[in-house]
């Protein structure tokens, strides 16, 4: 796992501290909160706390450790420093620059901050930044004589400030980049579904590996490689590095155990178990690239195939579709007929398999002319959407 080479610009590091429990919050798309609880249970975390967006959660520096190497559905896991009253500049300085900040960061390394704001007196994002940034290295300076430079691309300690209703959370975001960034999708195509929502989805069917799972509509092929993650038990961390590596309180050998006992569990991927058809031969090529630096190079089949001339191998699996949702002026219309091209597919080539189908237009949805036995709510970004199971008899 690259994680493990993730080079750390400062002197050596002091002994972790004891381990303590640390309170987390792992935000996830909308929709998926109950899915990242269950990820959590399966880590061994129980107690989490389903709310909008996210899941809240208490746990040990193992935990925090194995959250961010396994969560599939999580975009990133923040630790909690402090919350606070603020609905003035004075009160977001104060606040802030109370935390001991030596103890998390030194002069030689650096720093950036993120915000997001709602339904608060400050509604100025980058005003907020600038503030909080002001108090951590005031604070630092009054100690050491000195400051930590900000370096937004790739900084040591990313902070993470969320103030909604005049209530400001202080937090570290131990994830560095965006967990979607599994590090296997080099190139994307023009409207790529992210990572943690394929693997949602594919969480929510009950697929387990046991029984194939095709993707008529593949893309660059983001719903295959999830599922071929999933099993061949590869952590989606597997080819990556985390916020957290760059911390003071680090513990290199608790992690290399935690590697050690990832790679151990994965299996290879049998042959013919997923697969993913497309008529786009350039997105075809595209999810190829990602399956071979993904590692399946051998093992992950793609087909050019129209979705007419769609047939899924096998007596039985999961069907996922995403296809268009028609947002664009004038689109819809056009739309109406892919959509009842879906509904004849699933009904006259998939008898025996459990389609799914995840749209953000329910007129659409129409045109497939068959019952959904659930509906699952999902946000695809800002679009709300419809993963609609079908039973295939």
């Amino acid at each position: 796992m690259t994680g493990r080479n993730h080079i750390v610009r400062r002197a050596a590091r002091p002994e972790p501290k004891p381990d303590v429990g640390i309170n987390c919050f792992a935000a996830v798309p909308r929709g998926a909160e109950e899915v990242a609880a269950a990820e959590l249970l399966a880590l061994g975390i129980e107690g989490a706390g389903v709310v909008r967006g996210g899941v809240s959660f208490n746990t040990n520096r193992a935990g925090l450790y194995r959250a961010n190497l396994w969560l599939r559905s999580a975009s990133r896991v923040l630790v909690n420093l402090a919350s606070f009253d603020c609905s003035s500049p004075d009160e977001l300085y104060a606040g802030v620059h109370a935390i001991d900040w030596n103890d998390l960061i030194t002069t030689s390394m650096t720093l950036a901050v993120d915000c997001t704001l709602r339904d608060s007196a400050l509604t100025h994002s980058g005003f907020v930044a600038l503030k909080t940034k002001d108090a951590i290295v005031d604070r630092i300076r009054e100690k050491c004589g000195s400051r930590p430079n900000v370096n937004t691309a790739s900084p040591d300690v990313r902070v993470n400030i969320h103030l909604a209703k005049n209530v400001c959370t202080v937090s570290l975001d131990s994830s560095g980049d965006s967990l979607d960034r599994r590090g296997y999708r080099l190139e994307r195509n023009e409207a790529p579904l992210r990572e943690t929502l394929a693997s949602a989805i594919i969480s929510l069917t009950g697929w387990d590996g046991t029984r194939p799972l095709a993707d008529p509509m593949c893309g660059s092929g983001t719903i295959p490689i999830e599922a071929a993650l999933v099993a061949s038990r590869i952590p989606p961390g597997r080819n990556r590095s985390f916020g957290f590596q760059c911390w003071l309180d680090f513990d290199s050998r608790l992690w290399d155990d935690i590697v050690a006992d990832a790679e151990n569990g994965v299996r290879q991927l049998p042959v013919g178990l997923v697969s993913g058809y497309d008529s786009d031969s350039r997105a075809l090529a595209l999810a190829r690239r990602n399956a071979a630096t993904a590692g399946f190079e051998a093992q992950l089949h793609f087909f050019h195939s129209s979705l007419e001339e769609f047939k899924p191998e096998g007596e039985g699996g999961v069907v996922i579709i995403n296809p268009p949702y028609g947002k664009r002026m004038g689109e819809e219309e056009e739309l109406k007929e892919l959509y009842c091209r879906i509904g004849d597919i699933m009904k006259q080539r998939c008898q025996g398999w459990t389609g799914y189908v995840l749209t953000g237009n329910l007129e659409l949805a129409k045109y497939i002319g068959l019952k959904a036995s659930r509906r699952f709510v999902l946000f695809n970004g800002p679009i709300e959407c419809r993963l609609l199971k079908y039973e295939l008899y």
